[in-house]
C-alpha cells in the first residue's frame, strides 16, 4: 500500500504448558533450548532459538484487540524506517477479516516483551497464472528498541519452517519461492535478509511529482473517451487491470478476497479515477485516490496516481500520458499540491521512463528479495502452539 492500493521445514508442536505449569519461559531458556512462550497457554507459540531476553514471548493473534497492536507496531516501525504508515484500526479490521491464502490461526505470530506487543509477522501466498507455481510472502514488523537482538532472525526461521509446512501440501511439480518487498531505508531488516540467504532480484521506486502546476496537454487518441465510473463497471476495470499487469514479470491469479478488499477500502475512490473506454472495453485506467489520514499525519496534500494500466492493443497511442495528465487536474481540483506513485523500475512496458517524462522524481527505492523454498534449511526452528482458543 502506497503504492499499497494493492512478511518451514518439519516443525514440532509444543505440548500445552498447562500440562506442566511450573515450566515457564525462564525455565525453558535455562535448559538451553532458547524457547520463549507467553503466559497465555491457549495462544502461546514456542520458538526454538529465540534470544534469551527477559519477558520475550510469542503468541497467536487475538482479535479484535490485536488490530490496535498492529497499528501501533507499524506506526513505530515505519517512523524509524522513514515510511509513511497511515492505516487505521478500521482499515486493519476490514483487511484482516478477508485474508487470501492465509490461515490467521497458524500464519500470524505476535512478539511480546513483558506482555506488550512489540512486533508481529504474517505469512501468505500467491498463485502464479503463467505456470504451476506459488509465491510465499511475509514481513516481520518490529519496533525499533527491540531490533538487533536476534528476534527477527528467530521469527524469520519460524516463518520459513511454516512456509515449508504449507508448501508440503501443494503440487510437487509446482515452483515454490519466497518474494519479499523491502524499502531501502529498512536497513536492519535488509541486513537480516542478506545474512539469511535472500538475494535482491529487482528494484523499484516510490516517485513523487512535487507540484501539480504546469500540467501537460495530452489529448486522448480518436475513438477513446473518458466516462464517469459506475458500480457495475468495477469488475470490468478490475479484470482489465489484472490482465494488463500480467504482461509484466510477475503473473498472478486474481483472488476474490483481493477484489473484496479493494472495493471496501477507504482508498477505493472511483469518483477520482480516469478510465479510458474503447466502446464497451476498458483501454486503460488510473485509479487515483487521496489518503486523508496520511496527509493529515504527514502535513501534506498528496494524491496518488496508482494502478496505472493500458491494455496491450492500445499501447503506444498516448493513452497513459493522457490519463495521467487528467489525473493531475483532478487531484489539483481536490486541493492536492503533489502526486505520487509506485513503480517497478524494470517494468518491461517502459513505465519508469513515462513517469519521469510526466514530472515524477524518485523519492524512495525498494527492493525485491527472493529465496527458493527448497533452499530453506530444516531443523533450525520450532513452530509450536497449542490448540487455539476463540477470542
Amino acid at each position: 500500500m502506497n503504492g499499497r492500493y494493492v512478511h518451514f521445514s518439519t516443525a514440532l508442536w509444543i505440548p500445552p504448558p498447562e500440562a506442566s505449569p511450573s515450566i515457564t519461559a525462564m525455565h525453558i531458556n535455562r535448559m538451553g533450548l532458547g524457547i520463549a512462550m507467553t503466559k497465555d497457554p491457549a495462544r502461546s507459540v514456542g520458538i526454538l532459538g529465540a534470544p534469551e531476553i527477559p519477558g520475550l514471548a510469542f503468541r497467536l493473534i487475538s482479535v479484535p484487540r490485536d488490530y490496535q497492536n498492529i497499528v501501533d507496531i507499524f506506526t513505530a516501525s515505519s517512523a524509524e524506517d522513514g515510511l509513511d504508515y497511515s492505516d487505521t484500526v478500521d482499515d486493519v479490521a476490514k483487511y484482516y477479516s478477508n485474508l487470501a491464502n492465509c490461515d490467521p490461526e497458524r500464519d500470524i505470530l505476535f512478539i511480546e516483551v513483558k506482555g506488550k506487543a512489540v512486533g508481529y509477522t504474517r505469512i501468505w501466498h500467491m498463485v502464479r497464472s503463467d505456470r504451476p507455481g506459488y509465491i510465499f510472502q511475509y514481513f516481520i514488523a518490529l519496533v525499533p528498541e527491540w531490533r538487533g537482538r536476534g528476534i527477527r532472525e528467530a521469527v524469520l526461521s519460524w516463518c520459513e519452517k511454516r512456509i515449508l509446512e504449507k508448501s508440503a501440501g501443494l503440487p510437487p511439480e509446482s515452483t515454490k519461492e519466497i518474494l519479499l518487498w523491502v524499502y531501502e531505508s529498512e536497513k536492519e531488516w535488509r541486513a537480516v535478509l542478506d545474512a539469511s540467504g535472500y538475494r535482491v532480484i529487482r528494484y523499484g521506486f516510490r516517485m513523487v511529482r512535487p507540484t501539480l502546476d504546469k500540467i501537460p496537454d495530452c489529448p486522448l487518441p480518436p475513438g477513446i473517451e473518458i466516462r464517469p465510473v459506475t458500480p457495475d463497471q468495477h469488475r470490468k476495470i478490475w479484470d482489465a487491470d489484472l490482465l494488463a499487469s500480467n504482461d509484466g514479470w510477475l503473473q498472478l491469479r486474481g483472488e476474490e478476497e483481493w477484489f473484496e478488499n479493494w472495493t471496501s477500502s477507504r482508498l477505493f475512490q472511483p469518483d477520482l479515477w480516469q478510465v479510458a473506454w474503447d466502446g464497451d472495453r476498458v483501454a486503460g485506467a488510473v485509479q487515483n485516490y487521496i489518503d486523508t489520514e496520511e496527509n493529515a499525519r504527514f502535513n501534506r496534500k498528496r494524491g496518488w496516481t496508482e494502478n496505472i494500466h493500458v491494455g496491450k492493443e492500445w499501447r503506444g497511442r498516448g493513452i497513459a500520458k493522457a490519463l495521467i495528465a487528467r489525473s493531475f487536474a483532478v487531484l489539483k481540483e481536490k486541493g492536492m499540491t503533489e502526486a505520487a506513485l509506485g513503480v517497478d523500475a524494470m517494468n518491461p512496458t517502459g513505465a519508469l521512463h513515462l513517469y519521469k517524462k510526466m514530472g515524477f522524481v524518485e523519492e524512495m527505492r525498494s527492493f525485491t528479495y527472493r529465496k527458493d523454498v527448497v533452499g530453506i534449511r530444516s531443523g533450525t526452528a520450532l513452530s509450536g502452539q497449542t490448540s487455539p482458543s476463540t477470542s
